[in-house]
């Protein structure tokens, strides 16, 4: 089967036909050039497991979004930027020239910090990527906006103002429906960007109630500067420096006792 072919979007299926686990994620002697002299990833190699929470720590400037952002190839968009090495999801390269870039980010969705909903219906942000996929029956619409609003830990919460504006949410509900939008459509792998950063105490803990509830249906990759949300969210940690992976172990081990004296240094915060 050609990479193209594997990137195929799989159907909708109703909820309880849906087994999805996520994907593997091998990252193999990458490295990421924004000009000739720019290396903004040196040598990262990871070996990424579905059903498990991968957090990415370290300094600002360290290449964490970085690295984050060449899962679903966001990087491509920048001018003069190349890459060396490999990333496979499951067995597919996802660099191989034959892949569809915008099939392989419906299947690696990605959310930000800063909640970004649509200026439209809480409904309509939750159907937009459906819609655009080709479903258009109200049923199956509605099944699949409920479902992942469920999911999302909001369905309680709005299922009263699904026509309002998805502006007049709170912040902590913006982000639980972006991330509703995002797994609407039925991706593989979700990628964090600091997704509590710009939330209050009470919305980030649903945000980290969210991701551990969701975990055991995607592989989750997350960039966090918090360090105790890394510690408390994540089944694995990888430390990052200067563009490169200075330590990657289970949270519990890389916390109370990392093997890299850089490592310890920035846990202990002497630097960072």
């Amino acid at each position: 089967m050609s990479a193209e072919l594997s990137l195929k979007p799989r159907h909708l299926l109703p909820a309880k036909a849906n087994k999805r686990t996520g994907m593997n994620v091998s990252v193999d002697g990458l490295s990421l050039y924004y000009d000739r002299h720019t290396k903004a990833l040196d040598d990262v190699s990871l070996r990424i497991k579905r059903q498990q929470v991968t957090a990415f720590i370290g300094p600002s400037g360290c290449g964490k979004s970085t690295l984050l952002r060449c899962f679903n190839r966001m990087n491509d968009q920048i001018e003069g930027c190349r890459i060396e090495g490999r990333i496979r999801m499951d067995k597919m390269d996802i660099y191989h020239p034959r892949v569809d870039v915008s099939l392989l980010r419906r299947r690696v969705g990605m959310v930000f910090q800063k909640p970004n909903p649509f200026p439209m219906s809480v409904y309509e942000n939750v159907a937009y990527g459906l819609r655009i996929g080709g479903l258009r029956r109200r049923r199956e619409l509605d099944e699949v906006v409920e479902r992942s609003l469920r999911a999302a830990a909001l369905w309680d919460e709005v299922k009263d103002r699904l026509n309002e504006n998805a502006l007049a949410l709170s912040g902590g509900q913006q982000q639980r429906l972006v991330i509703a939008r995002t797994i609407a459509v039925e991706p593989d792998v979700l990628l964090l960007d600091e997704p509590a950063s710009s939330l209050d105490p009470i919305s980030t803990l649903k945000i980290e109630e969210l991701i551990y509830e969701l975990k055991s249906r995607y592989t989750i990759i997350i960039v966090t500067h918090n360090m105790q949300q890394a510690a408390r969210v994540s089944d694995m940690t990888a430390f990052m420096y200067q563009g490169r992976v200075i330590e990657f172990d289970t949270a519990d081990r890389l916390f109370t006792n990392p093997k890299e004296k850089q490592t310890e240094d920035y846990i202990t915060g002497r630097y960072g």
